[in-house]
């Protein structure tokens, strides 16, 4: 019997559409796996560079740039910071690109990452689109909360993060926490597959979003661990005056597409080569 080519035209697959176990579905990754793809994120890192770090550039150029033009709105500054978690995954276009081209074994041309979300322009403008409203909701409802919070001055960041360490503004740093990982889980559980999904299936946003969601919670306890290492990252990132993204932006970008590829169940054309 002759094997019939894929329809080009049929709808991308679904997350488990690639290596399976028996019932249709990719087997379930590990309680400890997060700690694989930060692994094999590094070793893509190490491989790439270049790419990886350029990235890695932008985002903590990013972070000065806010600092700077935001020095005398402090409550702008801080939400905008937090900020880094709700649009990190879509920043992070280029690095999955380098990823997927080295686990392809495919040469990694800066200028072609930089311009991978063409692939599925209209989606990813979709998704970028959701993901700006969800930062401005975000905005203001930090805003809300530190005026809520401080009536008279609205404390430096810096005095602000030394009081709470001290002790102080405990209620405010519990509702301001709470309020940002209300909307963090919400990106986080639209987006952990999906646009990795986006980039490499063609997949449309509602789409990629359900199966992000599905997939979260099916996996809930292995992705509680990805997203509170996801978090500690970023934030030893933030918390180095956003030196610390150069390297810690890029290393969870690359491994947040072999989290893709493992809960997806998909499977590389061709072995990765040696660099």
């Amino acid at each position: 019997m002759v094997a019939t080519p894929p329809d080009s035209n049929s709808s991308p697959p679904s997350p488990g559409s690639g290596l399976t176990n028996g019932s249709g579905r990719p087997p379930p990754p590990g309680l400890l796996a997060p700690f694989r793809w930060l692994r094999q994120g590094a070793s893509d890192l190490a491989a790439r560079p270049w790419p990886s770090l350029f990235y890695g550039l932008c985002f903590a150029a990013m972070g000065w740039l806010l600092a700077y033009s935001l020095r005398t709105s402090p409550g702008l500054m801080m939400a905008l910071t937090a900020g880094f978690l709700l649009v990190g995954p879509f920043m992070a276009i280029g690095l999955y690109e380098v990823a997927r081209c080295r686990a392809a074994g495919q040469a990694c041309d800066l200028f072609a990452t930089t311009t991978a979300w063409g692939r599925n322009r209209a989606n990813f403008a979709v998704m970028g689109v959701a993901l700006g409203v969800i930062l401005a909701l975000w905005a203001r409802s930090s805003m809300l909360v530190i005026a809520v919070s401080f009536t008279l001055e609205i404390p430096t960041t810096g005095a602000l993060i030394k009081d709470i360490l001290a002790g102080q503004h405990l209620e405010f740093a519990i509702a301001w926490l709470g309020v940002g990982a209300l909307f963090a889980g919400m990106v986080f559980a639209c987006t952990v597959i999906a646009i990795p999904m986006m980039l490499d299936r063609g997949t449309d946003a509602i789409t990629a979003m359900l199966a992000s969601v599905s997939a979260t919670f099916t996996h809930f306890p292995v992705m509680l661990l990805w997203a509170t290492l996801i978090v500690t990252l970023v934030v030893a990132g933030l918390a180095s005056f956003f030196v610390g993204l150069i390297v810690t932006g890029p290393l969870v970008g690359l491994a947040s597409w072999h989290a893709y590829c493992e809960i997806a169940g998909r499977t590389t054309d061709r072995p990765v080569q040696a660099d």
